[in-house]
C-alpha cells in the first residue's frame, strides 16, 4: 500500500510538472477483498488493489483536477497538464479561497473540550485476513443456515485503505484505516432475517452471532399473518433507526441553508426534536471511522447538532463559512468557522456530517425491555427502498423487509407481511418514547453512524405489502 512518504515523493514531482499558481493533490486507494455467498456456497472472491491520485490547479480563481493511477513521470505530467488546461477555460470563482495552510487545518475547535485523538483504525490481523479465513468466516454461516434449514447468502468483505491531501502551501494530511463487513441474510420459504455489522477491527465482528440472529429472525417470522395499516408503536433495531434518519445529514449544512433546499432552514435554535434527542459528529469516538480531516486537508472538530431536541448548529467548509459570514445569514448559529467536513474542490455540495452519534440517554433500555413494555405494537429489523417524498418536513416512505413481528402485551406472537410507511422524520424524532445504549450500526440505505433502538410512538404503516 501507499505510504506518506512515497506520497511525498509523488506530491514533490507533481510540484516540479506544475506551472500553476497553486497545487493540490489527494491520494486514495488501497486494497479491497470480497468473498460473496448464496444458496449456502461461496460463488465468488475478488480482490483488487488500486492506488489514485487527484491533482488540483488554480489560476487566479479558476481550478479543475485530473486523476490518474499511474505515479511514473510521464504520467504525473500528463494529469498535472490536464489539469492545467481545464484550470485555465474555467470561470473565476469569486469564492474559491486560497489552498489552507497548516495554520488553517485546525478548524473549528471541539466544542465543550478539547480536541480527542483520533482511535487507531489500522488494525494489522484485519490486514492480514486472507481468503481462507473468510471461507471459514462463511462455512460458520452455512452451518447455522443448515442446522436451521435455510438458505444463506451475503458478503464478507474486508481492506485496507489510506487517504490524504498534500498542497503547495506546505499542508499534508495522511490516514490509513482498516475494514471487514460480514452481512447475511437468512431465506426460509415465507419468511427472511438479516444481520450486517463492520468495522476497522475484525475483532469486533462475529460471524457466528449474525448468523444466529438473521436465522432466528427468519425462523421465528415464518408463515407471516396480515395485518392492517395504520399508526402503531414501533420498535426499530438500529439499523432501522440508522437507514430512516441517514436522511437528513445533507441539510446540516451552511451551503444547504443558504441555497434554503435545508428542512433546517429557519429552524436553527428551535425545539424540533424531543427533549431525549441529542446529536453531535464526532469522528473521533472510539466506535466511530473515517479520517480526522476533510477534502481541503482541515481537521474536524465535534460538533454538536442537537441538544435536547433544538437544533443548534450545522457545518461548514472554508468557503461556505466565508460566504455565510460575509451575508450576516439569519439561520447562523454559533460559531462560524470551517467545522472540518468539506469535500474535495470544486464541489457543488458544500459540506456533511458524517461521523454521526446519538448521545445515551438515562435509563436506556434494551430492545427486550422495549418489547416488555408495548401492549401491541411492530418491531422491525430493517427498512429498505427509502425516498424522500417531501423535503420540508423530511417525509420518507420505505419498506420493511427481513424480520417483521407483531408485539402484543409485551411479547413477540409472530411475523407479519411487510408494510410501506409514510413518516416525518420530524415526527418519528418527536415521538421516541425509550431508546438503548447507542452501538455501531450499519444499514444499506446509509451510512454507519453510532445509534441507538428506538421506541416510537404513532408511526405510520400506509400499506401491506406482497410478500
Amino acid at each position: 500500500m501507499l505510504t506518506r512518504e512515497q506520497a511525498g515523493d509523488i506530491f514533490d514531482r507533481v510540484k516540479k510538472f506544475s506551472s500553476a499558481d497553486a497545487v493540490e493533490v489527494l491520494f486514495s486507494g488501497g486494497r479491497f477483498a470480497l468473498t460473496r455467498f448464496a444458496n449456502n456456497t461461496i460463488h465468488q472472491n475478488v480482490s483488487e488493489e488500486n492506488h489514485v491520485i487527484s491533482v488540483r490547479t488554480v489560476f487566479d480563481g479558476r481550478t479543475a483536477r485530473a486523476i490518474t493511477n499511474k505515479f511514473d513521470d510521464e504520467s504525473l505530467r500528463r494529469a498535472v497538464q490536464a489539469s492545467e488546461r481545464l484550470s485555465r477555460v474555467q470561470h473565476s470563482d469569486p469564492d474559491l479561497l486560497p489552498m489552507a495552510a497548516p495554520k488553517d487545518a485546525t478548524g473549528s475547535a471541539s466544542e465543550g473540550a478539547a480536541r480527542k485523538p483520533e482511535p487507531a483504525r489500522h488494525f494489522a490481523e484485519t490486514a492480514a485476513i486472507t481468503p481462507e479465513l473468510r471461507a471459514e468466516g462463511v462455512r460458520n454461516i452455512v452451518v447455522v443456515a443448515n442446522r436451521h434449514s435455510l438458505t444463506t447468502a451475503g458478503i464478507f468483505s474486508s481492506g485496507e485503505s489510506f487517504e490524504g491531501i498534500f498542497n503547495s502551501r506546505g499542508l499534508s494530511q495522511w490516514h490509513t484505516q482498516t475494514s471487514a463487513e460480514i452481512s447475511i441474510t437468512m431465506l426460509a420459504q415465507d419468511s427472511s432475517g438479516w444481520q450486517k455489522s463492520n468495522s476497522p477491527n475484525l475483532a469486533n465482528l462475529d460471524a457466528l452471532t449474525l448468523a444466529e440472529t438473521a436465522a432466528k429472525k427468519a425462523v421465528e417470522s415464518a408463515h407471516p399473518r396480515e395485518i392492517p395499516p395504520g399508526k402503531y408503536t414501533v420498535i426499530l433495531e438500529p439499523s432501522a433507526a440508522l437507514d430512516i434518519v441517514g436522511f437528513m445529514f445533507s441539510d446540516y449544512s451552511g451551503m444547504a441553508i443558504l441555497d434554503q433546499r435545508s428542512f433546517l432552514t429557519g429552524r436553527i435554535g428551535q425545539q424540533l426534536f424531543g427533549e431525549n434527542i441529542t446529536i453531535c459528529d464526532d469522528v473521533a469516538h472510539p466506535l466511530q471511522s473515517g479520517s480526522s480531516f476533510d477534502g481541503e486537508g482541515i481537521q474536524r472538530g465535534k460538533i454538536e447538532l442537537v441538544k435536547n431536541g433544538v437544533v443548534k448548529r450545522v457545518v461548514y467548509a472554508r468557503a461556505t463559512a466565508q460566504r455565510m459570514k460575509c451575508s450576516e445569514h439569519k439561520d447562523s448559529v454559533g460559531p462560524i468557522e470551517p467545522t472540518g467536513h468539506g469535500f474535495p474542490l470544486p464541489n457543488e455540495i458544500g459540506e456533511m456530517p458524517l461521523n454521526i452519534v446519538f448521545a445515551p440517554v438515562d435509563g436506556s433500555q434494551s430492545v427486550e425491555q422495549m418489547i416488555a413494555s408495548t401492549e401491541r405494537g411492530i418491531l422491525v429489523t430493517r427498512l429498505w427502498y427509502i425516498r424522500e417524498v417531501e423535503p420540508f418536513e423530511k417525509m420518507l416512505t420505505g419498506m420493511t423487509r427481513d424480520g417483521t413481528f407483531l408485539i402484543e402485551n409485551g411479547r413477540v406472537q409472530g411475523g407479519v407481511r411487510n408494510f410501506r410507511f409514510n413518516e416525518s422524520l420530524i415526527h418519528m424524532l418527536s415521538n421516541v418514547e425509550a431508546m438503548s445504549q447507542p452501538v455501531r450500526a450499519s444499514g444499506e440505505e446509509s451510512f454507519d453512524m453510532v445509534m441507538p433502538a428506538m421506541k416510537v410512538r404513532q408511526f405510520n404503516f400506509t400499506e401491506v405489502t406482497k410478500f
